[in-house]
This record gives structure tokens, sequence and C-alpha cells, in this order.
């Protein structure tokens, strides 16, 4: 398959998770990024939160335009979530492969026992 291809496959992946559940993309970028287009681990995990923050800047333009984004319920987490991402990207250089796949799998298996047990 061409590398054009597996791209468009993935962003496609990662665009549908993101614009159906407000999150997930990372759930197809990284292994992808890995399996298919060869990246270092670090690398995908780096190159996945590129690829989320526009995806993301397109549904939040698509869910304000339906109405569907609560404003006033939303902005408060703005300032938490930029302090979290400007943390864990300063740190990210010091954590090692192994803890990242470690803390990736933690986190797919909590969201998924979320998702089957707690909705």
């Amino acid at each position: 398959m061409q590398e054009r291809t597996k791209c468009l496959i993935i962003g496609t992946c990662a665009g549908a998770a993101n614009g159906f559940f407000g999150a997930g993309g990372g759930l197809f970028l990284v292994p992808l990024f890995t399996a298919w287009l060869g990246l270092e681990q670090k690398q995908a995990f780096a190159t996945s939160v590129a690829v989320i923050f526009p995806l993301s800047a397109v549904s939040v333009l698509i869910y304000l335009r339906n109405g569907s984004i609560p404003l006033s319920f939303s902005a408060p987490y703005l300032l938490g979530g930029a302090i979290g991402g400007l943390c864990s990207g300063l740190l990210f250089s010091r954590v090692s492969v192994p803890l990242l796949r470690k803390a990736f799998a933690l986190l797919l298996v909590w969201g998924g026992i979320r998702a089957v047990f707690l909705w």
C-alpha cells in the first residue's frame, strides 16, 4: 500500500474518532504511525498530538455551528488542559518509551472499561 494511501486511512480513522467521540484519535494514530509508517514510538506520540490539534479545531467549529458545545461549561477546563499539556510536553523527553507504552495501554484499558460498564 502506498504511503499516501496509508496516511489518508490513518487520518480518516483519527478524524472520525475525534468527531464522534470528542477524542480518541491517538487510539488510531500511535499504533498506525509505528506499524504502517515505521515511526519511533516517541515520534509517533508527538506526531499524534500535532495531528489531533487541528482535528480538534475542525470538530469544535462544527460543534459550535450545530450549537452542541456549552461554552460556559467547557471554558474553565481550558486552563487546566493548557497546564497539563505544557507540563507533559516538557516532561515528554524524560519519559522512557516502555513507560509511555504502559501508560498508553492503561489509558486505553481504563477507557474501554468505563465505556462498557459505566455508561
